[in-house]
């Protein structure tokens, strides 16, 4: 455990988040100083923060080694800017952090899931890329790779959502928490379909409601994006996706969308049934997700279709006549080098999607890869540079650019998920929901709805996780809905 002492209840966030960055595997515990009586563990480091209202002391003494104790103070900075006197917080810290582990992180002190929108923001106010780079390099210490990356990224999402109206559209998001299996790493709610399959209906009528308060409340708005996701929403019938969709766009004016995307996701919930289904119901974009094609890791994580069914349904779909298809792979699984990740990227480029979407492996509380990495250790999982720039070299041979970018607490190696397209096929929704610059209504069991204000504002309100009293509070979900968007 490393103890980290302040003299104020403030900024703690965000000095958990930066420690435990540099020591990903370790408990962090951040307090005000007389809170608590404890103390690092021996060979780990013990920090203390104390902020002054014109200057900063950080002092770093391991447990173990009185040698390596370090005090830094940097005074003449405005304790009132708030926004400045924690860039000097998290930069002074990661110093110190960095000289003490010998490690730099790709991110530099960006602890966020949102990196991308400091560049898009500084573009849109008529930034320079050199700019764009010089402040992500000296402000947030971010490597000079990643700081280019964001500044390529805000560029092609500036393009994609040029036609886009943030004020008067929305997007809309249907979750449906059902899947075949849960997978090890899986945080997201999801039920296994086999066990809930007599719910379905139910469950189903009640996001009916939710799209009949959507038609009432938010007709005056233009439906920009549909994305239905999950769980995997294929593991419905494909009589119950036909239903769901035809009510949405019954109730909806669906003339103005530009992008409807359904996650089919699995091999084992997908039929061709279902993909005629999809087609007929003017769904553009699909997800065939394999995650990996190595059949030893598919086991571990509890992937129940092997990587040639995975390949199978995606000719399928192509041969159905999908023309906008993305894969999802996950980098950093347990046990898996880079070998690994490039015979699944030789298997990914055969096939030749339109997207792919690389995520670096997060290892959520919830998961059940949790208790696997505590048992196993956190050696078992690992990312790297050398696998990060595999993937994108590979994407761009494969006539991709990178088009989005988010991270999640906890990733392996502190790296990003990073949405690849060829030209034309960038999935506008997923640029949406990660820039925060339009509402999104969110409707299901364990779903977010978001609403942008004009000035930059964002307020949420969430759904209940647990689908039985989804069904049962109904109503409840949809009041917060309209106490959320009422004027």
């Amino acid at each position: 455990m490393i103890v980290v002492r302040c003299n104020e209840d403030n900024y703690t966030y965000d000095l958990h988040s930066l420690v435990k960055a540099f020591y990903p595997s370790e408990d962090v515990k951040v307090f005000k100083d007389g809170d608590k009586d404890l103390n690092s563990d021996n060979g780990l480091p013990e920090i203390e923060v104390l902020y002054g209202q014109n200057d900063l002391r950080i002092c770093v003494r391991v447990a173990d080694d009185a040698t390596k104790e370090q005090e830094t103070y940097i005074d003449d900075i405005d304790y009132s800017d708030r926004p400045e006197y924690k860039n000097h917080l998290k930069r002074t810290l990661y110093r110190v952090l960095s000289e003490l582990t010998g490690k730099t992180l790709p991110w530099g002190t960006l602890t966020g899931i949102r990196p991308t929108k400091i560049a898009m923001s500084m573009l849109e106010d008529g930034a320079s890329d050199e700019q764009i780079v010089s402040t992500m390099k000296d402000t947030y210490l971010c490597s000079e790779q990643k700081s280019k990356l964001s500044a390529d990224i805000a560029h092609y999402e500036h393009q994609i959502l040029e036609p886009i109206d943030y004020d008067n559209g929305f997007s809309l998001y249907i979750g449906v928490p059902f899947c075949p299996s849960t997978c090890l790493y899986c945080s997201f709610t999801s039920y296994p379909i086999a066990r809930y399959r007599n719910i379905v209906d139910e469950y189903t009528s009640a996001v009916k409601k939710e799209i009949d308060y959507v038609a009432a409340e938010l007709s005056h708005k233009t439906l920009d994006t549909v994305y239905i996701g999950g769980g995997t929403p294929t593991t419905l019938e494909a009589s119950q996706l036909k239903e769901l969709i035809d009510y949405a766009k019954a109730k909806l004016d669906w003339s103005q969308v530009k992008e409807f995307t359904v996650e089919a996701g699995r091999a084992d919930s997908i039929t061709r049934e279902k993909l005629e289904t999809l087609l007929e119901c003017g769904v553009t974009r699909i997800s065939v997700n394999p995650q990996t094609m190595n059949e030893e890791t598919l086991r571990i994580i509890g992937r129940k279709a092997t990587a040639a069914e995975t390949v199978e349904c995606y000719k399928l779909a192509r041969e159905v006549g999908f023309n906008n298809i993305n894969m999802d792979l996950i980098v950093g699984l347990p046990d898996e080098k880079i070998d690994d990740v490039r015979y699944t990227l030789e298997k990914v480029k055969e096939l030749a999607p339109d997207s792919l979407t690389v995520h670096s492996l997060a290892i959520k509380r919830a998961s059940r890869l949790a208790q696997v990495v505590d048992e196993m250790g956190y050696e078992t999982i690992s990312n790297s540079d050398d696998i990060m720039t595999l993937t994108e070299e590979t994407a761009r041979a494969m006539g991709m650019k990178p088009y989005y970018l988010y991270r999640q607490k906890n990733m392996s190696g502190n790296f990003e998920n990073v949405g690849y397209s060829v030209e034309g096929k960038a999935g506008i929704y997923n640029i949406l929901i990660m820039e925060e610059v339009q509402s999104i209504v969110a409707l299901g069991a364990g779903t977010v709805t978001k609403r942008v204000y004009g000035d930059g504002r964002i307020e949420r309100c969430d759904s209940v996780k647990d689908v039985g009293l989804y069904i049962e509070k109904i109503d409840e979900m949809i009041e917060r809905k309209r106490e959320l968007f009422a004027d």
